[in-house]
């Protein structure tokens, strides 16, 4: 039996997955003489690799007879698909080197918030009748303002980084090529919640042994694990490239090598955990469960700007780009609200079934 809809409590429990999100990098900064792709390499066995299997083995009862009877089919296309979506990490990076961290995160994430919420239901046929429906209605909109407000917040974010620029600072800035990369990052990001429901054959099996509200942990043993290969290919490119290998053992200067193993771990625990959150929050949304993805994305986006205002991020900006971040941030709030209210009305009515849905995270 499907618990019962709580959209409010499903938003909160989206927002405990969002703030795991939006500080998962934190601990980057803190590293001591370690490159890029040693870093993420450790936080992504962790993520991608490891603790799919640990949460999966605790909450799945008979994990072993669930994936014994799981359609294969199911499991190796979660699997591809979440392959695919390593690409679309790849492209972030290379954006962020293109068109800076802000734009590359508003236009990725916006771009992912659309597709990845409205492509579903659209191949699944119920767009239509969502559409037909006042609280569909107050959903779709709270998706288009929630994605208007993410690309305002990115604006605002790339007037600070020019503002801050140094006179004579050499800049790598090119939004010709920048542009289609991040677009490709959007869409490839939203393929990986059709990876989490390509593998939702394999939750209703362990669904039907009792895995209740953590159904969904044991999709993240496929899809997790394929994104984690695209990664592995990468970061052994990279580290034959730059010779980083050696990194594993010690650092540079003999110094910080168990801080930065812990400090890559924190990360993965704290990417994975938005996983573990989202899906507490998803079965709660009542019906319109598909809006789950843009909820995630919009409070994810609201509360990296928070966390930026409060470690003073923003203190040095122009007043005219404070004030496009608070209507960006104002935005924000509104599209919860909006998405919230209509997963509300919904919960009184009987509209079309959705897809299970699940979210991503950028690099």
């Amino acid at each position: 039996m499907p618990p019962e809809a709580a959209p409010v409590l499903g938003t909160l429990l989206h927002a405990v997955g969002a703030a795991c999100a939006a500080l998962c990098y934190s601990p980057q900064r803190y590293l001591h003489r370690w490159s890029w792709q040693t870093y993420w390499l450790v936080q992504a066995t962790g993520c991608w690799l490891v603790l799919p299997w640990i949460f999966a083995y605790i909450t799945i009862p008979d994990l072993g007879t669930v994936l014994a009877e799981a359609p294969k089919g199911a499991m190796l296309n979660s699997y591809l698909f979440g392959v695919l979506y390593g690409v679309g990490g790849i492209c972030f990076g290379l954006a962020i080197r293109y068109i800076g961290f802000s734009l590359t995160y508003a236009i990725a994430i916006g771009v992912s918030c659309v597709v990845g919420t409205l492509v579903p239901p659209l191949f699944a046929g119920t767009l239509g009748a969502t559409l037909a429906t006042t609280g569909g209605l107050y959903v779709i909109a709270g998706v288009f303002l929630g994605t208007g407000a993410i690309l305002s917040t990115g604006f605002a974010g790339f007037r600070k980084e020019r503002e801050l620029e140094s006179d004579g600072t050499k800049s790598s800035f090119n939004f010709r090529v920048g542009l289609p990369v991040v677009l490709v990052a959007g869409v490839l990001s939203a393929v990986f919640s059709f990876a989490l429901a390509a593998g939702q054959p394999v939750a209703d099996v362990a669904a039907k042994y009792g895995a209740g509200h953590f159904e969904g942990n044991v999709i993240y043993i496929f899809s997790n694990n394929g994104a984690f290969t695209t990664t592995l290919l990468y970061v052994i490119y990279l580290a034959n490239r730059q010779r980083t290998w050696g990194e594993f053992r010690r650092t540079a200067d003999g110094s910080g090598l168990l801080r930065n193993y812990l400090l890559g771990m924190t990360t993965g625990l704290l990417w994975y955990m938005q996983f573990f959150f989202y899906g507490l929050g998803h079965v709660r949304m009542g019906d319109f469960r598909f809006s789950s993805w843009a909820i995630h994305m919009i409070i994810l986006i609201l509360l990296s700007c928070g966390f930026g205002v409060l470690i003073g991020e923003w203190k040095a900006a122009r007043a005219k780009t404070r004030t496009i971040l608070a209507a960006g941030v104002a935005l924000l709030l509104g599209a919860v609200a909006m998405i919230t209210y209509g997963n509300q009305i919904a919960s009184t009515q009987k509209p079309p079934e959705e897809p299970l849905h699940y979210p991503t995270q950028e690099p």
